[in-house]
C-alpha cells in the first residue's frame, strides 16, 4: 500500500475497499446486519477489500465488549473483512491534523452554543428529528435540508464576545464555515441528491472530534472507494462531500439503501421484538436462517431457502435493491405494537 502526504491528510493512493463501520453501543440488529451483508456482497462482487471500522468515539457508550459482540456477530451470518479493525478512539491525531488544515484555509470558526441552544435555534418546524432530511424548492431546484440543521448563531461573533463567553467558563466547538453552499451527490441507489451544507460541528467542546469529519479522513486514509449505510445517513453525505473537497480527498461511490422499520413504520429497535441474533435464537431461528431471511429482502432467495454466502455473491445485482424499506416479519414483533 502506497501512502503519500496531502495537504497533511494521509492517504491510500487506490481507492479499493467497501466498509461496515457501526458504532460499539450494543448488539447488531436485523437492520445493521442487513446492511452489513449489502456492503459486504456489494464489495466482494466488485473485488473489492471489505474493511471493519468501529466508530467509537463516544466511549461513554462504546465498549470493547460491544465491539468484540458485534464482530462475533458479523462472522456468525458469515461476513468476514480484510486486515486489523480501525478505532476511531484511537485516531484522534489524524482528526486533529485535518481540523488544522481547515482552520488554516479559513474554514473553521468556535461556536460557544450550549446543546439547548442549538436544539432551540435548529429545531425542526416539521417535527422531524435531527438527522432526518426535507426536501426544500428554491432556485436551487428540489434540495435537501437536514433537520437540526446549525444556523451559524456563532459564526460572526467578535473577538471581545469570544472572550467574554470564555470568561463565563464557555468552551468552545470548532464548526465548519460552510457558507451555505449546495453541494451535490450522485447516489447509486437515490441518483442525483442536493444538499445544503450546514456550519457541522467538526470537534466537539470536549475537544473529541465530530463523526462527520471523522468519517472523511478514515474513509481517505483507509482507500474507501464504496461507501454502503442505511439511508438515514443521506442528510449527511453532503456535508461528507463538502468536507471532502475542501480536504482534497476522494469521494467515494455512494449507496445509501431503506432500513429496517417495525410495524410501526419506525426504524428497528428492541421493543419491537426479536431483532437480535441472540433474540432470534431464542425464537429456534438460527444465523444461517437469519441470513437466508435477510437475503429474501433483497430478493436473492426464497423465503426459506438455505443459501450460503457463495451462493448470494453469485446472484447478488446491486442495481436490484429495493427502494422500500423492509418491515421486520409480523412473526418477529411483538403484539402489542
Amino acid at each position: 500500500m502506497r501512502i503519500s502526504r496531502e495537504a497533511g491528510t494521509i492517504l491510500r493512493m487506490r481507492a479499493d475497499a467497501g466498509r461496515f463501520a457501526p458504532s460499539p453501543s450494543g448488539d447488531l440488529h436485523l437492520g445493521n446486519l442487513r446492511t452489513a451483508l449489502i456492503a459486504w456482497l456489494s464489495a466482494r462482487s466488485a473485488g473489492l477489500e471489505f474493511i471493519v471500522r468501529m466508530e467509537d468515539l463516544d466511549r461513554v457508550t462504546s465498549s470493547v465488549a460491544h465491539e468484540a459482540a458485534q464482530l462475533r456477530q458479523l462472522a456468525a451470518i458469515g461476513i468476514d473483512w480484510d486486515g486489523a479493525v480501525v478505532r476511531q478512539s484511537e485516531r484522534f491525531t489524524r482528526y486533529d491534523e485535518a481540523i488544522a488544515q481547515l482552520a488554516a484555509a479559513g474554514c473553521t470558526y468556535e461556536c460557544f452554543c450550549t446543546r439547548r441552544e442549538i436544539r432551540e435555534a435548529a429545531a425542526a418546524p416539521n417535527g422531524q428529528p435531527a438527522g432526518s432530511w426535507s426536501r426544500q424548492s428554491g432556485r436551487e431546484g428540489n434540495v435537501l435540508i437536514a433537520d437540526g440543521a446549525y444556523p451559524g448563531t456563532c459564526r460572526g461573533l467578535s473577538d471581545a464576545d469570544r472572550q467574554q463567553l470564555r470568561a463565563v467558563g464557555r468552551e468552545p466547538a470548532i464548526r465548519l464555515r460552510a457558507d451555505g453552499v449546495v453541494v451535490s451527490v450522485e447516489d447509486l441507489g437515490f441518483g442525483t441528491v442536493r444538499g445544503a451544507v450546514d456550519d457541522v460541528v467538526l470537534r466537539r467542546n470536549d475537544g473529541v472530534p465530530a463523526y462527520n469529519l471523522a468519517v472523511v479522513v478514515d474513509d481517505a486514509a483507509q482507500g474507501v472507494g464504496e461507501v454502503v449505510r442505511g439511508d438515514d445517513l443521506l442528510a449527511s453525505t453532503p456535508r461528507q462531500v463538502r468536507l471532502q473537497q475542501l480536504l482534497g480527498v476522494p469521494t467515494p461511490r455512494y449507496r445509501h439503501v431503506p432500513l429496517v422499520l417495525g410495524a410501526d413504520g419506525v426504524r428497528l429497535a428492541k421493543r419491537h421484538g426479536a431483532v437480535t441474533l441472540a433474540d432470534l435464537a431464542a425464537r429456534g431461528i438460527d444465523a444461517d436462517n437469519v441470513r437466508s431471511m435477510m437475503a429474501a429482502s433483497i430478493d436473492l432467495t426464497e423465503p426459506g431457502e438455505p443459501v450460503t454466502m457463495i451462493d448470494l455473491l453469485a446472484r447478488f445485482d446491486p442495481n436490484l435493491i429495493r427502494r422500500e424499506p423492509w418491515i421486520l416479519p409480523i412473526d418477529l414483533q411483538r403484539s402489542e405494537l
